[in-house]
């Protein structure tokens, strides 16, 4: 989970973590990059907001899928998907989940990308 709003990341947590997944967390992709470069246990998904200090959640994505490259993603933004794609900071297959979002449209974001790995 990265996310640079402290609350947000924190609600975020929250509702993951009631229901049973294991989270692993960073304010911006720089700290993310370090958490996954150092975690050795296996990492499924990757939950990133689009537009963070630092780099911008693509170009995270794209590092850390380097390393792990059967790992899921999904962007999260208050940016409507189309103009993010437009300005090219998601990829266009790529999930996408609107701020704000509630825990149900979180959760159902999540097991779809899950399921579909």
């Amino acid at each position: 989970l990265v996310e640079d709003d402290d609350d947000l990341r924190r609600v975020t947590r929250r509702i993951l973590q009631n229901r049973g997944y294991t989270i692993l967390e960073a304010r911006h992709g720089g700290d993310a990059l370090l958490l996954c470069e150092r975690y050795t246990g296996e990492i499924d998904m990757l939950l990133t907001d689009v537009v963070m200090p630092q780099m911008n959640g693509r170009e995270l994505s794209h590092r850390i899928r380097s390393l792990r490259p059967d790992m899921g993603v999904i962007y999260m933004s208050g940016y409507p998907d189309g103009a993010a794609v437009e300005q090219g900071l998601i990829d266009v297959e790529a999930r996408f989940l609107p701020k704000p979002f509630t825990p149900h449209e979180l959760l159902d974001c999540l097991r779809l990308v899950l399921d579909e790995k």
